[in-house]
């Protein structure tokens, strides 16, 4: 046994390998976690059937190992190497049984353990995916050895616990759980600690959700929203489906420190507690909660019924989940403006990584092992996979796409798919030969480019620079506006070009109801007259279409950012200021202030201002634009007003309040000591992240030392602190401080694999990479440290990444200097 060595990652042909070997017959786990706060003990007992004499092995990832037995008879401990336990297999059954002390973890993978810094309570969720479970148990962890799990937890008696099969308290701190269908070793869960519960019943099926104590008096306050919309998917997914969810009872895990927006664990959803909400929610946040809901319980079907075979078919988990999660929030509950909300917060997610160089087919991206298919975990599995979807779903019929869906369920059941077996069964419910769909959309990467000519009078077609023999035939309306206002047309571009009659003066705006999966560009002519016409327009989805246009035309570097701006200041897009990072506030501030001219962001200021200021107290425009203002504000005094004496109908919660600090923080305006009473005045979990973002935003020399001992692991903190100090790290106008940070990004990168692993890898060397340094020497930088053979693949792909985000932005200031 080799601690030190790095664990080695299951290859696709091992994964073969090992499943033609062997059937995985049941796991016993048995977990105690009333050993301390820093490990737990693991007991596996592991069933499987040799189906031929060979040589196979099992995953584990311990800290130490106290016995194992195969059949009865000891196995060396020693003889475990860089995760994998060796084993010869004989035909016939076989019991291994594996004792050891495994770690708990804070990085939100593994066993993940919490302080909650309100009350000290600690709090323990499992989050097994992609190559997290070994990490708890001995298992054979790849998605298509699927097996029932009978679970047993000892806990601190003041603890509840809850998993995949329903939960029973057998004698004070022991619980019961009860056996599962098969299930893939990344679904595996356990939560536990002294969480506050909610229950209900909906449909025969016990509905329940839980969260930390201190969050218990909002979970109350929410969980009849939450539990609505619970019940009205689950309606509207067994009305698609035509088959029963299969798991009992179906509980929703409000946990802490969560890396993805949640995780479809069977029967026992995870999701982050940022969820329920701290302040007053945006309209945009209360649709993403929903959509989110809906989306996981799509995977209960899609996902979890019928697994992928292989990481490389993950866009049959995520894309599908996406669309139906999306379609049953807008069609089964209050939140018919979903599909707004997917236009503003995941389209552009999706075509900005479909157009980097990273870009890679929605289905069968020949993901060669684990690791390298979590860097595909993208939007384009989620977004483009989505919108092709539905395409499809519209090209079929619903009777013939979910007829195919209702087959594989049927004869899959419980068991494991790829993409022609999805392909087979649309083929027999349609009777159309998808083999063309399937080539140019699901296995052709990058997205073609849809813009208008007005000079020769026709709308082109692109394909993607690497694929010039991409041949897709886009479906699609056309927005236009002249003097007799809005009119939509229908419009079939099956050639690399076809004629369009224009007016001079005429606003075009493609793909307005986003039918097709494209990067639909604006001409100067379009935005110029949208400058007078876009504050006029109701329609959600248009003003979607018209930012998404903008967006991706600025992207390109077909459209100044000048014009950007022009049209930002004349409608500022307030109903799309919502909490996620992918929504076009953020992308203004990120990507469209630093290439603009100088002064621009104290004009948007000045706009958001005039829309607050007319704004409806208490009302959604308001409270957007109130946000924006605060983002863009260069006064400190406006901020320190606002601290003491909000607009009439803003409450300055714990949210508003640090929002508020971290910009006076950007603008070097407040003290550390003052950001340390707020939080010793309000010690939360969001408090303690965002007074980390706040420390990390001043423009001082300490301060970017403070966030740049979190990037090197020197300070060890939890993976949303982590992120916090690297989003802070690098602000805009604060190079006197941060240049000297730019060369050690490079330099020092590499070393941290060694400090963390996994998502939390990835995660920070993405947030800690220096974005606001937009010369060609920090290009020059990202390029070599890109190319260096060593570097480790999770590394390389965020800064191939940000390599094209960089060149993107110096190919847009040489286009248009400031």
């Amino acid at each position: 046994m080799n601690p030190s060595a790095p664990d080695l990652p299951l290859r696709h042909d091992e994964a073969i390998a090992r499943a033609a070997l062997l059937d995985v017959l049941g796991y016993d786990l048995d977990l105690d976690l009333t050993t301390g706060a820093e490990t737990f003990l693991s007991r596996t007992v592991l069933r499987f059937r040799g189906k031929a004499a060979g040589r196979t092995f099992v995953d584990l990832k311990p800290v130490s190992v106290a016995s194992i037995t195969l059949d009865g008879s000891e196995v060396d401990v020693d003889l475990l190497d860089r995760g994998r336990l060796p084993l010869d297999v004989t035909e016939g059954e076989h019991e291994l049984v594996v004792r050891s002390v495994m770690r708990y973890r804070n990085d939100g993978e593994g066993l993940h353990r919490s302080v909650d810094p309100a009350d000290g309570r600690h709090y323990v969720y499992g989050m097994s995916f992609m190559d997290a479970a070994p990490s708890v148990f001995a298992c054979f962890d790849q998605p298509d050895l699927k097996a029932p799990y009978t679970v047993r937890v000892h806990a601190p008696q003041d603890w509840i616990v809850r998993g995949n099969g329903r939960a029973e308290e057998v004698e004070p701190g022991v619980w019961q759980l009860a056996t599962t269908p098969p299930l893939a070793t990344y679904f595996v869960t356990v939560v536990a600690g002294p969480y506050h519960l909610v229950g209900t019943e909906h449909d025969g099926i016990a509905l329940s959700l839980s969260a930390k104590q201190s969050l218990t008096g909002r979970l109350e306050e929410q969980a009849e929203d939450i539990l609505r919309v619970t019940g009205q998917s689950f309606d509207e997914l067994h009305r698609l489906f035509g088959v029963r969810y299969a798991f009992g009872d179906y509980h929703q895990a409000f946990v802490p420190e969560f890396n993805a927006g949640a995780m479809e664990n069977p029967g026992c959803v995870t999701i982050r507690d940022t969820l329920v909400f701290s302040g007053r929610p945006s309209r945009a946040e209360l649709v993403w909660r929903a959509a989110l809901i809906a989306h996981e319980m799509a995977h209960q079907w899609f996902g979890d019924l019928v697994t992928p075979r292989w990481w490389d078919d993950l866009w049959l988990n995520e894309s599908f989940a996406e669309y139906l999660g999306n379609r049953v929030a807008a069609e089964a509950t209050e939140f018919s403006d979903a599909w707004v909300e997917v236009a503003y917060g995941r389209r552009q997610w999706g075509l900005t990584a479909d157009l980097r160089t990273s870009t890679h087919p929605v289905a069968g991206n020949g993901a060669v092992d684990a690791p390298s298919a979590l860097q595909d975990f993208d939007g384009i599995s989620y977004a483009k996979g989505s919108s092709i979807l539905a395409q499809l779903d519209a090209t079929l019929g619903d009777e013939a796409f979910f007829g195919g869906v209702r087959t594989l369920f049927e004869q899959r059941r419980f068991g494991t798919i790829e993409l022609a077996d999805v392909v087979a069964a649309w083929e027999q419910a349609s009777g159309r030969d998808l083999g063309a769909t399937v080539q140019q959309w699901l296995r052709t990467s990058g997205p073609d480019v849809l813009e208008l000519d007005r000079g020769a009078g026709v709308l082109r077609r692109t394909p993607p620079a690497h694929d010039p023999q991409a041949d897709r035939p886009h479906r699609f309306t056309i927005a236009r506006a002249t003097g007799a206002g809005w009119r939509f047309e229908d419009v079939v571009l099956d050639s690399p070009q076809a004629p369009l009659e224009i007016g001079a003066d005429d606003v075009v705006v493609l793909d307005p109801r986003f039918d097709t999966w494209a990067s639909t560009l604006i001409d100067d002519t379009s935005v110029r007259g949208l400058v007078d016409l876009l504050p006029g327009v109701e329609d959600e989805l248009l003003r979607a279409a018209v930012w998404n246009n903008v967006r991706s035309s600025v992207h390109q570097g077909r459209l100044d950012p000048a014009l950007a701006v022009d049209l930002a200041e004349a409608s500022f897009p307030v109903e799309d200021t919502g909490a996620t990072g992918r929504r076009t506030l953020a992308w203004v501030l990120e990507w469209l202030l630093p290439l603009a001219p100088a002064g621009s962001r104290e004009r948007l200021h000045r706009a958001v201002r005039t829309i607050l200021d007319a704004a409806e107290p208490g009302s959604e425009r308001q409270l957007s634009a109130f946000r924006a203002a605060v983002a863009t504000a260069t006064d400190a005094a406006d901020l320190r007003g606002w601290l003491t004496a909000a607009p009439a109908g803003i409450a300055i919660d714990t949210e508003q309040r640090w929002k508020l600090l971290v910009r006076l923080a950007t603008l070097g305006a407040v003290e550390v000591a003052e950001l340390d009473a707020a939080l010793e005045a309000e010690r939360t979990d969001a408090a303690v992240v965002e007074h980390t973002r706040a420390r990390a935003s001043l423009p001082t020399a300490e301060a970017k030392e403070y966030a740049w001992a979190r990037f090197t692991g020197a300070v060890e903190v939890p993976n949303y602190e982590l992120e916090a100090a690297g989003l802070g790290m690098w602000r805009g106008g604060q190079e006197s401080v941060t240049d000297p940070y730019v060369e050690r990004y490079f330099a020092e990168l590499p070393a941290t694999a060694a400090v963390r692993s996994g998502w939390v890898l990835a995660l920070a060397a993405e947030q800690f990479f220096p974005a606001s340094s937009v010369t060609p020497a920090t290009l020059a930088l990202a390029e070599r440290l890109r190319d260096d053979p060593e570097l480790p693949g999770p590394l390389r792909r965020r800064v191939s990444d940000a390599v094209d985000d960089l060149a993107r932005r110096l190919m847009i200031l040489q286009r248009y200097p400031r």
